[in-house]
């Protein structure tokens, strides 16, 4: 069985790393191995009970892998044809459609309006079955009404399909949308019933729709609302919501940063530990209710009474936290395991955990995808491979109650260091990161939130009393002071950047062999193997070449610029609305997975937010040696007090034979001022009116294997005093970055000319309202013979400069997913 569940794991995961999925034919084809791999296997079967031979088992495995791997295979292609086929069609992108249906799960506050997923019931246009939605205050005033689950609306939407950021080492957002099976994703628009594009008016239908999952998510919502009045404004009232309901948005970035390198985070994530103690505490209290009967006993042994008294009692908990995907899997595994002590099964715990990954997969195919999937898996087998098989038995005789206390403690402390090694390849491949005081963080923080927190917050819920949810915010202050200090430790947190998948392989397989029994040869090569994953570095460009990536952050532009031995940013991307910025969002998992600890110049090119939208978070995640830019003194980040060069035509440097120049703006002059009745001193004036855009710092990088040349937001007066101010050469790039994301009022034949550029890159973003780029800019470019990229549809675009010449590839490209664009 579990060769066969192993094969069948294996397919899932090749589905979902596919690039498409697979054809007709090649099912054809998968379907007929099968077939006869099943015929072959019951033949072989036959003969060997027939004779006496021993030769059968392995190749009776191997086909047992197959056609494990096969149902996989077909299984994840099929759910994954189920779910792409609810698609929005694409001419109903950006189109007002009127939409009836109920709101599921908790609608969580977005600054200044709110979130929240419709099940809808009918509409005005083909539209998926579940889409999430944004409702804002409109722009006149006004706020945005009350969004309670369960309750049915009819509102006007602007829907597009499923589209999120593409970088290296980035989230994937479409992913995370299509695992959750929201299939569009949307805003709520205003719409007065005067005007005659009006299709209908958003109004609430019903206040309530009776419904299973409706109520429970009702529930949900006054719990937290309830802890939310009663707490008021206590600093850790998010954690205490997420544990208790499985809300996890009030907790703060402090608090989550605190978690990350203390290695705690999970204690806040309603899933296998939280549902675990939850079924252990009532399967306890069942079966000792149990035993005060005769009764009961006889009609039902305790072993089973107490097995599905837990498995009642966790699934309770899993409803409260909402069925969320991380608690759907606890719950899973846990009830693969209370069936088999229901039904009295003395089955291997490895065949338990085998079967349990068999029915998570069942259920949710993209499982595989999700960071907190291989943790536990892992976490669970690290657990069994230490425990499991070992003798634990001291000298004869009973033990008394110190040496069974000192005893206990060696084996969780054996357990939570084996959980610690197991989890390091996979947190490294993952997060870039692992958290070396995890062991000692939640030596005392798993007990505490586990035997203390937890239960007080889930007993507030059934007994609403002020001081029971008071006792649980005080430990939690009490937690949070100890976290505090060890996460402030200079070394808490190990970061390097993201290793490839096959060395991760490879010290996951040295670390089960570390985790063997004593005496186990070839120890020593597995503890080398595991330190060569942690010593890995990324290549960089060699002496005279350079990597220029041109990140996907929507209607903005970041560039990043990488040397053999130096790193720079090209503006820092736009701000997403009053809570998010590419700085936090892309630039700084981009720089973790990258390995890339300080920069050594940071260009803000002018002064808009779609290019220095992220500069702060970036300031704050990192050293940079200097700021070069053309903000004004009146600008934000000026006024904040970092000391800012500006960037002037004729400014260059050289760095691993590269060189970096600025071919404008223009230098300021000094014009006398006009006279006064009092001397004054001379004024700096520009030698032209050029103002916004036209001031953007235009930067040319160059070595003797290429160039590319980075634009900004110039226009087309800014390009003609370029082209006037330089020769001909000076301009000329092998890449250019397209000015002012391709809007119409840049690129113009004179300058496109100029460049005599072999590829344009255009940073835009996913349906954005300027509809760049503009057809007329993308036909120049295309007539001018350059090859064009453009980051909303193939997201982030790399430009190797070195030895071989000059390649580009966009990372959709690169690493496609058969959900891409779908």
């Amino acid at each position: 069985m579990r060769t066969a569940i192993i094969g069948f794991a294996l397919g899932v995961l090749i589905v979902q790393w596919s690039a498409v999925l697979p054809g007709i034919g090649i099912r054809w084809a998968g379907a007929i191995l099968l077939g006869l791999l099943l015929v072959g296997n019951l033949a072989s079967s036959e003969r060997q009970r027939r004779s006496t031979a021993i030769a059968g088992p392995r190749g009776s495995l191997v086909v047992l892998a197959l056609t494990g791997l096969l149902c996989g295979a077909g299984w994840a292609t099929l759910r994954a044809e189920w779910r792409l086929a609810d698609a929005l069609p694409m001419e109903w992108e950006g189109r007002p459609i009127l939409v009836t249906g109920i709101v599921g799960a908790l609608p969580q506050a977005a600054d200044p309006g709110v979130r929240f997923v419709l099940d809808v019931e009918s509409a005005s246009a083909p539209v998926p079955g579940r889409i999430e939605l944004a409702w804002y205050p409109p722009r006149s005033g006004g706020s945005v009404p009350v969004i309670a689950p369960g309750a049915r609306w009819q509102l006007v939407v602007h829907l597009r399909r499923p589209h999120g950021f593409v970088n290296p080492g980035g989230f994937d957002y479409e992913a995370w949308l299509l695992e959750r099976n929201v299939r569009a994703t949307g805003s709520v628009r205003d719409c007065p019933q005067a005007t005659a594009r009006c299709i209908g008016a958003n109004q609430q239908i019903d206040r309530f729709v009776p419904g299973f999952m409706s109520a429970i998510h009702r529930l949900r919502s006054a719990v937290r609302e309830r802890f939310s009045a009663q707490l008021g404004q206590a600093p850790f009232r998010g954690v205490l919501i997420a544990l208790a309901v499985g809300d996890q948005r009030a907790i703060t970035q402090d608090q989550w940063q605190v978690f990350r390198r203390t290695g705690t985070a999970h204690l806040v994530s309603i899933s296998g530990l939280h549902v675990s103690l939850v079924a252990l505490a009532t399967g306890a209290l069942t079966g000792w209710l149990w035993r005060r009967s005769t009764d009961r006993i006889l009609r039902c042994p305790v072993r089973v009474a107490a097995a599905v008294g837990g498995l009642a009692g966790a699934g309770c908990y899993a409803l409260l936290a909402g069925l969320g995907l991380p608690t759907q899997r606890a719950f899973l595994m846990l009830a693969v395991a209370a069936a088999g002590l229901a039904l009295k099964r003395d089955v291997a715990v490895s065949h338990t955990l085998a079967l349990a990954l068999f029915v998570v997969l069942l259920f949710d195919p993209w499982a595989v995808l999700s960071a907190g999937f291989w943790l536990s898996f892992v976490a669970v087998g690290a657990i069994l491979l230490v425990l499991c098989g070992r003798n634990e038995r001291g000298p004869s005789g009973s033990p008394g109650w110190l040496a069974r206390t000192l005893r206990g403690m060696g084996s969780a402390a054996r357990v939570q260091g084996a959980i610690t090694l197991a989890t390091v390849p996979p947190l490294v491949l993952l997060f870039n990161a692992f958290p070396l005081v995890s062991p000692l963080a939640n030596a005392f923080a798993i007990p505490l939130v586990s035997f203390v927190v937890t239960p007080l917050a889930l007993s507030a819920i059934v007994l609403p009393h002020p001081q029971l949810l008071a006792l649980a915010h005080e430990a939690t202050v009490l937690l949070f002071s100890a976290l505090d200090r060890l996460a402030a430790w200079p070394q808490a947190l190990w970061a390097q950047a993201t290793p490839p998948a096959a060395g991760s392989v490879v010290a996951a397989v040295a670390v089960v062999w570390l985790l063997l029994p004593r005496g186990t040869p070839g120890r020593a090569a597995a503890l080398l193997a595991c330190l060569a994953l942690l010593g890995w570095k990324p290549g960089r460009p060699y002496e005279g070449g350079f990597r220029v990536t041109v990140l996907d952050v929507g209607q903005g532009t970041a560039v990043h610029v990488q040397t053999a031995a130096h790193d720079l940013l090209y503006d820092a991307g736009p701000r997403y609305g009053r809570s998010g910025n590419a700085g936090e969002r892309v630039l700084r998992p981009y720089f973790a997975a990258a390995g890339v600890e300080r920069l050594d110049w940071l260009v803000l090119s002018h002064g808009d937010a779609d290019h220095t939208g992220g500069a702060q978070a970036v300031l704050a995640a990192m050293p940079v040696n200097e700021i070069l830019s053309s903000l004004g003194p009146d600008h934000e980040l000026v006024a904040g007090g970092r000391v800012f060069t500006d960037c002037v035509a004729g400014q260059s440097w050289e760095s691993d034979a590269v060189r970096f120049e600025f071919l404008h703006p223009a230098p300021p002059v000094d014009v006398p001022a006009q006279a006064q009745p009092q001397p004054q001193p001379p004024v700096r004036a520009a030698p032209s009116a050029m103002r916004g855009n036209d001031r953007s710092c235009v930067l040319r990088i160059s070595s003797i294997h290429g160039s590319v040349l980075l634009t900004g937001d110039i226009g087309a007066r800014a390009e003609a005093s370029l082209i006037a101010s330089h020769p001909r050469h000076a301009l000329a790039s092998d890449v250019v970055l397209v000015p002012h994301h391709g809007s119409r009022s840049s690129s113009s034949p004179a300058f496109v000319e100029a460049t005599a550029a072999h590829h344009a890159v255009h940073s835009v973003g996913n349906l954005n309202p300027f509809r760049h780029p503009h057809p007329s800019v993308w036909a120049r470019w295309q007539a001018a013979g350059a090859r064009q990229w453009r980051t909303d549809a193939q997201g982030a675009v790399r430009i190797e400069v070195g030895v071989e010449g000059i390649s580009v590839e966009a990372e959709r490209l690169r690493s496609p997913r058969y959900w891409h664009g779908r």
